[in-house]
């Protein structure tokens, strides 16, 4: 067992340096624990020392990012390199979704400011270096239709370009205002298939969002996506539902097309 704080100190960055000559970037402690015989305890000044030197970074307590050289400027690797270790350290099941989902599938009107992550439990945002991550709560996670994605670590679980176009509506607060939603939009739809839309829309059964949804696709150029949804929508005799919900709808225009009560003007980002 190591008991003196320098020789555990330099025990922690070999066996830091060990995991990442592994291709492995991220290191728990009680696996740390474990490796060097010594209790969580006493790995706490250890993990300060390589997190003050920018080699470990801690976005959430007891699990470690290890930090290559040319992420120490920046705190940490991009969360894609460990994201999929850290869910599975919380025991939540999680896809990359929304603006981030979006990015992934080549459509970024401009680089997200926060990591977004949809989960089956609510957790807390978490940071490491300059990297924030937020995290969306949905309780029918499953009915979520997603794609395994190739990182330089491994994978990533990311909702499929139907899915993240009905999570952008859904989510509108993490999106970001209408304009910027609709901009994404326009791109995301170029990696869009209408019959898969439906097919995701009849599986998450949030009539709303799929009313909010078509218009948007619709009024972005993108009808021949949306065109589909119509039929499906119109069958169900929704009521009309506001564009920007909480906002008010006195003498807003109405889409009978998608029954949207058209309660914010869109202007799409160029």
């Amino acid at each position: 067992m190591l008991t003196d704080s320098q020789d555990l100190g330099r025990s922690l960055a070999a066996l830091v340096d060990s995991r990442q000559a592994e291709g492995r970037y991220v290191l728990t402690r009680a696996e740390a624990g474990r490796a060097l015989g010594v209790s969580s305890e006493a790995l706490k000044k250890a993990v300060q020392r390589l997190v003050a030197k920018r080699r470990l970074a801690v976005p959430r307590r007891g699990f470690f990012v290890i930090v290559p050289v040319e992420y120490r400027e920046a705190g940490a690797p991009p969360p894609t390199w460990y994201i999929d270790d850290l869910m599975m350290f919380c025991g939540r099941r999680y896809y990359v979704g929304l603006l981030s989902a979006a990015a992934l599938h080549g459509a970024a009107h401009q680089q997200p400011q926060e990591f977004q992550v949809v989960t089956d439990g609510q957790l807390r945002p978490v940071t490491a270096g300059r990297a924030r991550i937020r995290f969306f709560r949905k309780l029918r996670i499953e009915s979520t239709p997603i794609m395994n994605m190739k990182t330089e670590t491994g994978s990533v679980h990311v909702s499929i370009p139907e899915a993240t176009a009905l999570d952008l509506v859904r989510y509108l607060k993490g999106a970001g205002h209408l304009g910027h939603v609709a901009t994404v939009l326009a791109e995301l739809a170029e990696k869009m298939k209408a019959e898969r839309l439906v097919e995701v829309a009849k599986r998450e059964d949030e009539l709303p969002e799929a009313q909010r949804l078509g218009y948007l696709l619709a009024k972005v150029g993108a009808g021949e996506v949306a065109a589909p949804l119509e039929p499906w929508i119109g069958k169900r005799r929704p009521r009309f539902v506001p564009l920007r919900p909480g906002r008010s709808s006195k003498r807003a225009a109405r889409d009978e097309r998608w029954r949207v009560i058209v309660n914010e003007k869109i202007e799409v980002e160029t």
